[in-house]
């Protein structure tokens, strides 16, 4: 990576932040390390010289110490079953936390970033960012231990070697030195872009899979499902490459460390070949644990590919919106292409399609670009603004309703997480939906499927005209409120618009091709093709 990295500082500040779970998590990982090593080398040793006391003859077995050697076992194990769980525990919890942080952090940059590009970015690859890419971060991060656990396992394993050579101690630390440096060089020439194309792949192919979900009905209806699945099989085999790739890369260097695990192993029973069996046993047997013990470093190492293609996907995310600026005033006026709106004041935009309505609602909440010096709020340009620096002015319910997978509930709520049950109803109401939701199953609490899949085009446009109701903002945006409604259900909920509006005494930009609409505005502006 080169250049500064938002990504990169924000996991520095949280790696500051956690450092209290990290450090127990480091220890905890070093205490594993050292007694599996322990372990493995004192079982060595004991099984050696139990087997020599046996073959020497009973007096031999007799005089065995075998309960203190029993003993250590017994503490190596609970040691290290402790120190493992602790390392776990530990470590989970401060990547858990430091995720917890990111998620909401990228979601915020991600609604702070310019439209242009935010509104590139699919559903899909959104996806495969918000996820595999943290997830790709969560796996290194957890991984923060494994040095601490090399050391430990190194300096316990040479430790025990060096009671039956001082030698094989000295060869055990050059292998293992040689093995980490070539491995994590190899490791990153070998798995860099195997890890990247892994990346690449599976997030295009959540994009296709995203983008064809979408336009499943229309895919069934033109016998077009086929050719779909085609061409998301390309994304599926370019992805299957990218995995193959990255297995070779990861077998290749897994038999390269174990060629290089063999020579040392060899050279440390070479070494101590002149000790007593026992001691022999245990240099043996220490090694291989040793070795062992850096591992994890070495996994950490084939995981850089990935985890830098990550952050520099990630880095695109995470916007630095600037210090914060106050929201305007509630009392503040709008003014749209010369047209000063007080609060409470309506306005009808009419015009062809294509002529910049749903952009200027869609600039008012800062889903667009501002058009440079057409729309001003309290007497300030809109563009000069951050983006979506006036949102909090605007309730919008948009022309294509969006729906959450959820209940109609959580949908609501969306507007006002702290909503009471009886405003849900009161908005239910206003929108002429209310004895559909009495209709369903479970009320409020009733799943709607994938994107409000369980409810009508019209109804759907309803629920997200109601969430625009709840919303406790000083004015309405509403693109095409009555599109797809029948003309009695039009005809009352205008009327209980007109109401709600005299009641709450909200302003109101309202958008229509339809006339009834344009009634309750006592103000028109008429924008012209592009």
């Amino acid at each position: 990576m080169s250049g500064p990295s938002p990504i990169g500082d924000f996991l520095a500040r949280q790696v500051r932040l956690r450092r209290g779970d990290l450090l127990i998590a480091g220890l905890a990982g070093a205490a594993t390390a050292a007694a599996t090593t322990l372990l493995l080398g004192l079982s060595g040793w004991f099984l050696a010289g139990a087997a020599l006391a046996g073959a020497a003859g009973p007096a031999a077995v007799q005089a065995f110490n075998y309960l203190l050697p029993s003993a250590g076992l017994r503490g190596l194990a609970i040691l290290r079953t402790a120190g493992r769980y602790g390392e776990r525990l530990f470590g989970h919890r401060a990547a858990f936390r430091a995720l917890a942080a990111l998620r909401p952090a990228l979601f915020a940059g991600l609604a702070a970033s310019p439209p242009q590009q935010s509104l590139t970015l699919s559903t899909g690859e959104a996806s495969a960012r918000l996820v595999q890419d943290v997830n790709a971060i969560e796996t290194l991060f957890v991984r923060r231990s494994a040095p601490w656990a090399a050391t430990a396992a190194a300096g316990a394993a040479a430790a025990v070697m060096g009671l039956a050579s001082i030698w094989a101690s000295v060869a055990f630390l050059a292998g293992l030195a040689l093995q980490l440096v070539l491995g994590r060089r190899l490791a990153d020439h070998l798995t860099r872009v195997a890890g990247r194309d892994q990346l690449r792949a599976a997030g295009r192919l959540k994009d296709g899979l995203g983008a064809y979900l979408l336009a499943a009905p229309e895919l069934r209806c033109f016998d077009l499902t086929d050719r779909a699945v085609e061409a998301l099989m390309v994304h599926d085999t370019d992805l299957g490459r990218a995995n193959l790739a990255r297995s070779d890369a990861e077998s290749l260097l897994g038999l390269g460390q174990a060629a290089l695990t063999a020579l040392t192993v060899v050279s440390v029973a070479a070494l101590s070949a002149g000790a007593p069996l026992p001691l022999a046993a245990l240099a043996v047997l220490a090694a291989l644990a040793g070795l062992e013990g850096v591992t994890a470093l070495l996994r950490a190492a084939q995981q850089q590919g990935a985890y830098r293609e990550a952050i520099s996907r990630l880095d695109a995310l995470l916007v630095d919106a600037g210090p914060p600026r106050g929201a305007p005033p509630a009392d503040a006026d709008v003014e749209i292409d010369g047209h000063r709106l007080a609060p409470g004041d309506r306005l009808a935009i009419v015009g062809p399609s294509g002529g910049g309505k749903t952009r200027t609602l869609e600039a008012l909440v800062g889903l667009r670009d501002a058009p440079p010096g057409r729309i001003l709020i309290g007497a300030r340009p809109l563009e000069a603004e951050a983006t979506g620096w006036a949102r909090a002015l605007f309730a919008y319910a948009p022309q294509d309703a969006r729906l959450l997978t959820g209940t109609v509930a959580e949908n609501l709520r969306l507007a006002a997480p702290d909503a009471e049950e009886a405003a849900l109803w009161e908005v239910l109401a206003d929108a002429q939906l209310d004895a559909r939701v009495r209709r369903l199953p479970k009320g409020l609490q009733t799943w709607i499927g994938d994107g409000g899949e369980v409810l009508s085009g019209g109804e759907r446009r309803r629920l997200s005209l109601a969430r625009a109701y709840l919303r406790p903002a000083p004015w309405l945006l509403l693109d095409e409120p009555t599109e797809g409604l029948d003309a009695t259900t039009e005809t009352k909920l205008l009327a209980a618009l007109e109401r709600r509006l005299g009641r709450t005494g909200q302003g109101a930009v309202i958008v229509s091709h339809r006339l009834a609409p344009l009634a309750l505005c006592s103000t028109r502006l008429t924008l012209g093709g592009v």
